[in-house]
Parts: C-alpha cells; sequence; structure tokens
C-alpha cells in the first residue's frame, strides 16, 4: 500500500495529560505535511488547533476526545464536552463508552448515550471507544452491535490508556460484526507501517496513532 494511503487514514493523536501548546503545534504540523486524516488532540486546545491552521491550503481536520478515557462520566456531562467541542470547531468526536453500564447488561443505555452524543455532533463524525481490553469476546460482539444500531459513524478500539491498544483479532471481529456502512478505528500500539497495513486489510478505516508519522519522519516510533 503506497505510504500516502496509509498516512491519509491516520488520525495523528496526542492525547497525552502533559501536553503543551508547542507540542500540539508541532502535531499539527506534522499532520499537515504529511496529509494526515485529522490531528486528534485534547478538547482545550481545539479552538487553538482550528486558528492555527486556519489559513493553511493544507489543513486537517481537527478530532478530540469526549468522557476520556474512563467514559465513567454522566451523559449529560458527555453532551455537553461534545456541543462545547463542536462550538470551538471539532471536525471529529471520539467518545469513550460507560464501560460499567455494558458490562451490568444496560445495551439500550449504552445506545441512548451514543445517540444522544451524536445529536450533539451537528452532524460531524462520531467513533465509539469500546476499550477492548476491559471487554469480554461476548461483550465486545455486544457493542459491535450496540454501535451498528446506533447513529454513530466508527466503533473503535481503544483509548490507548488503559492494559492494551488495538489488536487485530479485535479489528477483525469488528469486521465480521459491524454492520454494512459502519467504519472502523484501530487506535494504540500501532507500532509499525506493517501494522497499519494489516489493521486496513482487516477493515480498519482510521488508524489512531502518533507512530508512524515518527516513523516518517525516522524518529523513534515511541508513544500513543
Amino acid at each position: 500500500m503506497e505510504l500516502s494511503k496509509i498516512l491519509s487514514m491516520v488520525d495523528h493523536t496526542l492525547l497525552a495529560p502533559g501536553a503543551t501548546w508547542a507540542e500540539i503545534a508541532q502535531i499539527c504540523d506534522d499532520a499537515m505535511k504529511y496529509r494526515t486524516a485529522t490531528v486528534c488532540i485534547p478538547a482545550s486546545y481545539v479552538a487553538r488547533c482550528k486558528a492555527y491552521m486556519a489559513d493553511r491550503a493544507d489543513k486537517v481536520g481537527v478530532c478530540t476526545v469526549i468522557g476520556f478515557p474512563t467514559g465513567y462520566v454522566t451523559t449529560a456531562a458527555k453532551v455537553y464536552e461534545t456541543a462545547d467541542a463542536i462550538k470551538n470547531g471539532a471536525d471529529e468526536i471520539d467518545m469513550v463508552i460507560n464501560i460499567g453500564m455494558l458490562k451490568d447488561g444496560r445495551d439500550e443505555e449504552v445506545l441512548a448515550e451514543i445517540d444522544a452524543i451524536k445529536e450533539a455532533c451537528a452532524g460531524k463524525p462520531l467513533k465509539v471507544i469500546i476499550e477492548t481490553c476491559l471487554l469480554t469476546e461476548e461483550e465486545k460482539v455486544r457493542m459491535c452491535g450496540i454501535v451498528s444500531r446506533s447513529k454513530a459513524d466508527f466503533i473503535k478500539t481503544s483509548t490507548g490508556f488503559s492494559t492494551a491498544g488495538a489488536t487485530f483479532d479485535d479489528v477483525a471481529l469488528m469486521a465480521k460484526h459491524m454492520a454494512p456502512g459502519k467504519q472502523i478505528k484501530a487506535a494504540g500500539g500501532i507500532a509499525s507501517l506493517d501494522d497499519a497495513e494489516k489493521f486496513i486489510a482487516l477493515g480498519a478505516t482510521r488508524l489512531g496513532t502518533s507512530r508512524i508519522v515518527k516513523i516518517v519522519k525516522n524518529e523513534q516510533a515511541s508513544g500513543y
């Protein structure tokens, strides 16, 4: 696969709690240079990122995260976060499900939360982070069903802040169980171009990672 095609599917990501503006600006510069799909950055930087790239012909989308990384704030809080991010210029939203709610068998409430957040997206794409490393196989399949029934656009493997990131098996499972038209984002731990190609071959249409651009820049491929 051509490198430019892989890069066009990358959400170039920096979500570290101590991320500075200088580091965020560098993420934006790299994303514009290498033509990634988006930058994925903390919500507090959304407006500044949009302004920073506003006059650039090669500007990219700005993605941010909601209920991150635990997912256990209230639905109302997630909806507010989403609306605020959209107001500040976010082009895409990645939300974390309430994992305990899923484990309690409250699937319809999980679905209702996703749809409430999608409504707050005002037409912008919504990706649903299910944190696969914390779920059983049965729970992963149930989440595929829930996201398939929802108004969300993507199911996403991981935050990158828990015990593991994306796995090939999980993306293959998602590809098997997701409804047609729903997309898959593999995120966290994508360590090489070979990994990226395999995730894409298995069905991922978006990759959440900082390492791919680092590899292209001949830097050490560490981090998310």
